[in-house]
């Protein structure tokens, strides 16, 4: 009888530990180990581009006798050539301008027609803002050869404001779509009870809805900032001088001379352009998830 009794005191004493085992290898082989795949795939061009823009074009070219890994012999000879020599604090100032600028304008449209079609509540307006996001999965390669046409008859080909006004064609309808979504988690009976008391629309989108509304509109301009940042195909079709090109044309078209690649400078013109998204993102990145789940959760 001892012994019986013993014997599953045994086991048990066993089991948490085999159970603690199997849970940190489970743990391990489910979350650390594609997380840590995924931490890795995400950083190493940004730890690419970083290498690369302090190497000295004897390690770059001969990876033979260096390692391509790390840096045996640091130099700034390549920042200085793309700040100095190239015309890429002006590339940079234009960018800025053109993100912030659209942005500006696609919050503004944005904000009123999400408003309008969740609060107003007209005949079809769900189907309105089903169109406008419609809109979006439209490819840029098919609307730039008619933005294109219209620019050149405005007289806005080779301008940064051409750009300012083209980019919205494709942020207001995701901007739109996403501030639906978080206008839908606003209770209405505030408004009702504003509207009770005299209270505008006007009035009830300045004072109340708006600063309710500040993580999506937050997550809305750094989606629109960054893909005004990023975006290529416009740039490249409306702009021909080098002085008003945006970053991702101009390091492409400027820093290749024929089949000479200055991959030193390349890398660097890329690593500095990143980071102003990369700040951003980091400054607002609770206000940036807080909204998108507003917005699928309804």
């Amino acid at each position: 009888m001892t012994d019986t009794v013993a014997q599953p005191t045994a086991d048990a004493k066993a089991a948490p530990d085999t159970m603690a085992w199997d849970s940190g290898l489970r743990r391990l082989m489910m979350i650390y180990l594609p997380l840590g795949c995924f931490v890795l795939i995400l950083l190493f061009p940004f730890y690419w581009m970083a290498i690369t823009s302090f190497k000295p074009n004897a390690e770059l070219m001969n990876y033979k006798a260096h390692n391509p890994f790390w840096i045996s012999s640091p130099t700034l000879a390549h920042i200085k050539h793309l700040l100095f020599d190239t015309a890429y604090p002006r590339w940079l100032w234009t960018t800025m301008l053109v993100a912030i600028g659209s942005t500006t304008l696609s919050l503004v449209a944005s904000t009123l027609a999400a408003y309008a079609i969740e609060r107003l509540r007209f005949r079809g307006s769900p189907y309105v803002g089903l169109g406008i996001y419609l809109a979006y999965l439209v490819p840029p390669s098919i609307l730039f050869i008619p933005l294109a046409t219209v620019v050149v008859q405005f007289g806005l080909f080779d301008s940064p404001i051409a750009l300012i006004l083209v980019y919205p064609t494709f942020l207001v309808p995701f901007c739109t779509w996403l501030l639906i979504g978080y206008f839908k988690s606003i209770p209405y009976e505030l408004e009702e009870c504003a509207l009770v008391d005299g209270a505008t629309r006007l009035q009830i989108l300045r004072r109340i809805t708006l600063p309710l509304a500040v993580p999506g509109l937050i997550s809305a301009g750094i989606f629109s900032f960054t893909l005004s940042w990023n975006e290529f195909i416009y740039a490249l079709a409306f702009i021909q001088s080098g002085a008003n090109k945006t970053v991702p044309v101009a390091i492409l078209t400027e820093l290749v001379t024929g089949d000479v690649y200055q991959w030193g400078a390349l890398m660097a013109g890329s690593l500095l352009g990143s980071l102003p998204v990369a700040v951003f993102y980091s400054l607002f990145v609770d206000y940036y998830v807080s909204s998108l789940t507003g917005a699928v959760k309804e």
